[in-house]
């Protein structure tokens, strides 16, 4: 036999451990090359682990839930067996028991009948992640997607589904092999977060103890954003493929802000102020797993398409959980928007190592005085967080009315005043 190893890839710097969410095989389960074989969850992204090579997996070492590092040997594959084989037969190989010292899968000899279907049952990394969240294998669920596939809404439909009428809330909770108790008819489930939840949260205490945050707000009349958008939005999504929508508008507004101000786009090291000369301006996204941030780079070179395009790209990627650690990494301002799920009013959280951060809330109609006159527009309130450490607030208060001026006059954009 020819076995190689299947080892778990490089993790960026700032990432020492990493957990195995689900084997999209067992062992005696032929695969093939660069097929995806498990799901690798950092603190920041979910990584897709591909086949070494073709052949049939003779042992898997760290099972479901495991914590792992880089390199570590996760599994082995004897290549030999699959070269002995027709791709047709492939799937009819009888599963092969792996070795004294490897973790033997229950009711292994059965799914040999079995291995072309379970080949095709394959969960997506947003369905694989709430499948391990709620202690469901794939099985459990019927795939609605390409080949197959388990997407995430199947994950939750079955979630969803209601018990049947005679089954009581512990069988319930029972049924997916939830760590669960029940005291009087109220079940309690205890599940660990997983990394990103964990790592936000360690982010979030850590901005809180070390920034001292402060906020600042203003109101901004969208009504001219909203006229150029209605203007020319049918030529600009034939023009440039993509639809035109109101965050392209709000990352150019806030990179002028930061051109005029730099302090707000600095941070703190140690006792010095890094100043930069670039402008990465960070988005909040939401994902099934959680609030991500992917960067704009240099944003302030890119054209309202290319933020709209790249933004689009983005929400893809967050809800497939294919953003790379290069998309997460580094930043230098903050952007949150959620105004898209109905908020009013919020004071954001800085981004560590960033010192400021813009929220952005929904917009709605409401009665403002122009020239003694009660008139209604579209109003939206931002907030801008800030580090007060290196930030005042003269500075605060007139980035965020640089950014309401650029809004409530666009042209300011196109001419760079």
């Amino acid at each position: 036999m020819a076995i190689i190893e299947v080892k778990v890839p490089q993790l960026s710097e700032s990432v020492a451990e990493a957990t195995l969410l689900q084997w999209h095989k067992k062992v005696g389960e032929p695969v093939a090359r660069d097929e995806n074989m498990i799901d690798v969850e950092t603190d920041k992204v979910v990584l897709e682990l591909p086949a070494p090579q073709a052949g049939i997996i003779t042992q898997i070492i760290a099972p479901d839930g495991a914590t792992v590092v880089a390199e570590q040997v996760i599994a082995l594959i004897d290549t030999d067996a699959a070269a002995k084989v027709s791709p047709l037969e492939v799937s009819a190989l009888p599963v092969q028991q792996p070795s004294s010292n490897a973790p033997t899968p229950s009711a292994a000899p059965e799914l040999a009948p079995k291995a072309a279907g379970a080949a095709a049952a394959i969960a997506m990394p947003a369905a694989a992640k709430i499948l391990a969240d709620n202690n469901l294998s794939v099985s459990q669920v019927s795939g609605t997607g390409k080949d197959g596939r388990v997407t995430k809404g199947d994950v939750l439909n079955t979630l969803t589904m209601p018990a049947a009428p005679a089954a009581p809330a512990k069988a319930v909770l029972q049924s997916v092999n939830a760590p669960a108790a029940v005291q009087g008819g109220r079940p309690e489930e205890r599940v660990p977060m997983s990394r990103l939840r964990a790592r936000v949260a360690e982010r979030l205490l850590q901005s809180q103890s070390t920034n001292a945050i402060l906020t600042t707000f203003n109101e901004v009349n969208m009504q001219p954003v909203i006229d150029l958008r209605n203007k020319y939005k049918d030529k600009f999504e034939k023009e440039h493929g993509v639809k035109l929508g109101f965050m392209s508008f709000f990352v150019k507004a806030v990179v002028a802000a930061l051109k005029k101000y730099p302090i707000v786009n600095a941070s703190v090291d140690g006792n010095d102020i890094v100043y930069h000369g670039y402008f990465d301006v960070g988005v909040a996204v939401g994902s099934p797993r959680g609030l991500v941030v992917p960067v704009l780079r240099d944003a302030d070179q890119m054209s309202i398409a290319d933020i709209e395009k790249k933004i689009g790209e983005f929400g893809v990627k967050a809800r497939d959980g294919k953003l790379s650690l290069e998309e997460m990494t580094g930043g230098t301002f903050t952007v949150s928007n959620g105004g898209t799920f109905g908020s009013m009013l919020s004071t954001p959280i800085i981004n560590p190592p960033q010192s400021a951060i813009l929220g952005i809330h929904a917009t709605k109609e409401r009665a403002v005085v122009e020239n003694g006159q009660v008139v209604v527009r579209p109003m939206n309130y931002f907030a801008l967080s800030y580090d007060h450490r290196i930030i005042d607030g003269r500075e605060a208060v007139l980035s965020l009315v640089a950014i309401k001026d650029a809004l409530e006059d666009p042209a300011r954009l196109l001419l760079d005043l």
